[in-house]
């Protein structure tokens, strides 16, 4: 390439959309799409003997049937605790205990429902495509940096701004595809 400034750039550009688009698939799987996801509960919060602890550290999670999801904590005198928290993240179900699990079960969706959620999904994959455009912008201000303090030409220029774009456009639908993908799955009945 031109040299180790542009490649720590462009490197640091490529890495910042990997990130991205990381972080937007794990936002994805928070949406509820009417199946029983163990991903949607494990990142909760309890608080655990005074400490906040993400409920996957002290319970074990799992899916029995499409619209259920069983909670086991290990430390049963934590169950009101637990119940509380997942009733507090406010994801519209109520946790049902027997004294030794937890339930979560999951109701039909209404279509009015999935509309609202397939519209924060289009919220998110904006917001997310905004940053995307945001690290475009500040690695292209780099290069014209560097092409005004003349470590680059006007030809290295164009040529990095094509790399750049194109890289972003990749990134972009790759997020439209996840969009589509989830928007699918959320209206599916």
């Amino acid at each position: 390439m031109i040299n180790e400034d542009v490649d720590l750039y462009l490197n640091d550009f490529d890495e910042n959309l990997s990130k991205t688009v990381d972080y937007y698939g794990n936002e994805l799987i928070q949406f509820r799409a009417g199946r029983a996801n163990p991903k949607l509960i494990e990142r909760i919060m309890v608080d655990y003997y005074g400490t906040m602890t993400p409920l996957s550290q002290m319970s074990t999670i799992s899916v029995p049937e499409a619209r259920m999801i069983l909670v086991s904590v290990w430390d049963i005198s934590q169950l009101k605790n637990v119940a509380k928290a997942i009733e507090a993240a406010n994801l519209g179900l109520n946790p049902s205990d027997d004294g030794r699990v937890i339930r979560l079960v999951f109701p039909q969706l209404t279509e009015e429902r999935r509309k609202e959620i397939v519209k924060e999904v289009n919220k998110l994959t904006e917001n997310t495509k905004v940053t995307c455009r945001n690290y475009r912008r500040d690695v292209l201000d780099e290069f014209k940096k560097m092409k005004k303090d003349g470590e680059i030409t006007e030809d290295e220029m164009s040529m990095l701004e094509k790399e750049v774009q194109k890289k972003l456009d990749a990134t972009i639908q790759k997020l439209d595809n996840m969009e589509a993908n989830k928007e699918k799955e959320i209206m599916e009945i």
